[in-house]
């Protein structure tokens, strides 16, 4: 797949899940490159005169919109919404997701939470058999984190899981820095065949903040490859 051939898919994905807003829905908008689609493809439909409100889950993505001209809120003035749009590193079985790569897992996880539907918009590439080719994003506190990453390795040989843990960089040096403040740590397994046990055990350490396993959460994806777009429903 080229470059044009994927960016042009990820726009098809967006503008296809777009379809299912209506005037007047509280909307949870997602961070990542597809998720940048679905902004400039809702902004031009604000342009046009529809009215919805949208819940950023970055600074990017509320950057972006409001760029756009697209109301916001926040989940505190808008705690209950109506539909949730975000993109995914990985799409696995029964819509099991890796997300993450962007940085806003914590903030996306918390916000499909909020929303009584949860569709998910990806090209064709990000579908996988096994979840864990994409390294797991594991969002942590710096407080501590030696001793968070030991028990993040020691959980993982638990579960018969084996690879590297690897504090994510910075692009200007040092580690990178959530919209929450707090680091990232990348596990890569290359396969997590039963994620479900690996997402209780993250939880359960106490330095983790979020891990990037959404599980049960989506209800849809919108899937777009070279013959269209196609609809993941949920098992």
């Amino acid at each position: 797949m080229t470059i044009a051939d994927a960016a042009a898919q990820k726009r098809a994905a967006a503008l296809e899940a777009l379809k299912e807003v209506r005037p007047g829905m509280r909307l949870g908008l997602g961070t990542g490159s597809t998720a940048v689609e679905l902004v400039k493809g809702l902004g031009a439909l604000v342009a046009d005169g529809f009215a919805v409100v949208g819940v950023p889950t970055s600074e990017r993505t509320a950057e972006l919109a409001r760029s756009l001209g697209i109301p916001l809120s926040t989940l505190d003035e808008t705690p209950e919404l109506d539909l949730a749009i975000d993109g995914a590193d990985e799409i696995g079985p029964g819509l099991s997701l890796i997300k993450g790569g962007g940085g806003a897992h914590l903030r996306e996880k918390i916000t499909a939470s909020a929303a009584a539907r949860f569709i998910v918009i990806a090209d064709d590439s990000k579908i996988v058999p096994v979840l864990g080719r994409f390294p797991l994003p594991v969002e942590v506190v710096p407080f501590g984190l030696t001793v968070t990453l030991r028990q993040i390795a020691a959980a993982a040989k638990a579960l018969g899981l084996e690879g590297s843990l690897a504090v994510r960089p910075a692009a200007g040096g040092g580690n990178y820095v959530t919209d929450g403040g707090h680091f990232i740590v990348d596990l890569a397994f290359g396969s997590i065949p039963d994620p479900a046990p690996l997402a209780a055990a993250l939880s359960a350490i106490p330095g983790v903040v979020e891990h990037g396993l959404f599980l049960g959460m989506a209800d849809a994806a919108y899937v777009a490859g070279a013959a269209g777009v196609r609809i993941i429903h949920k098992d």
